[in-house]
């Protein structure tokens, strides 16, 4: 029982693994034994991640991936297979999004909305398309996709008040529809070994204005707001045998934001 946690001879991969939560993702399973490959679109950041956690002595490599490309999809999963034959887990963390991203719902481009909403929902679906098929060859193998409270709550535009920041509304579509076409994967695939789980952060902080951190913390019952750190635990069960008869479920943490 003891080692249910335990990722060793696993390949793992976490796309966009070179952002805050990403690192920390790809980080935590590589503690618990897993060959970590960080899939990103921004080489030179995604290599000095790896290098860094490989300073660590963990096993860490980098790969080139741009989610929204799927020749770019079909390279990245063959050259992880001609490494190690197999893909054990992949976390569906990438974060593409256009420069304005945050305008507010009603001036939002008709492009701009088809651009979000493909690179990054279209992106994820993707990747899950190619990922999935691999992990039914091999009869077993986990894939997180990351959703959001976004995804299954209404925004509070309150805690935005007095900053310049929002909500942005594709941002709900994504993250919404990611939740229940995890459903739908968990229960296509089951009968393969194959199990598909999302997870849900709540607000991590980032260095955002004081003004919004004080809200979300007065409206979070932990009175703050998230850590990367604070996901790791949730991805390493959702990876490992600890989650084996667990599928088709959104692991929300979020401090409890969502829970009042």
């Amino acid at each position: 029982m003891k080692n249910l946690f335990d990722l060793t001879g696993k390949t793992a991969v976490v796309t966009g693994g070179a952002g805050l939560l990403g690192r920390a993702y790809a980080q935590g399973v590589a503690l618990f034994g897993a060959d970590v490959f960080i899939a990103d679109i921004n080489s030179g950041v995604g290599n000095k991640v790896a290098e860094e956690l490989r300073s660590q002595d963990l096993k860490v490599g980098f790969v080139p991936l741009d989610i929204s490309d799927v020749a770019s999809i079909e390279a990245c999963a063959f050259e992880i297979l001609k490494k190690k034959s197999r893909i054990d887990i992949w976390v569906n963390n990438a974060y593409p999004r256009t420069k304005d991203w945050h305008l507010p719902f009603e001036k939002i481009p008709p492009e701009s909305w088809r651009k979000n909403v493909d690179g990054h929902l279209n992106g994820y679906c993707f990747c899950c398309q190619k990922v999935l098929e691999v992990m039914k060859r091999q009869k077993k193998g986990s894939l997180i996709n990351i959703a959001s409270t976004y995804g299954i709550n209404g925004p509070d535009f309150s805690i935005y008040e007095g900053t310049e920041m929002t909500m942005p509304a594709a941002y709900a579509v994504i993250k919404g529809g990611l939740v229940n076409f995890t459903k739908y994967l968990a229960s296509y695939y089951a009968k393969h070994g194959v199990r598909v789980n999302a997870l849900s952060p709540g607000g991590v902080f980032d260095n955002q204005p004081e003004s919004f951190v004080k809200n979300y913390n007065k409206k979070t019952p932990l009175g703050r707001m998230a850590r990367p750190e604070d996901m790791v635990g949730a991805i390493v069960y959702l990876a490992s045998d600890a989650s084996s008869y667990v599928t088709g479920h959104n692991l929300v943490v979020d401090g409890g934001w969502s829970a009042v």
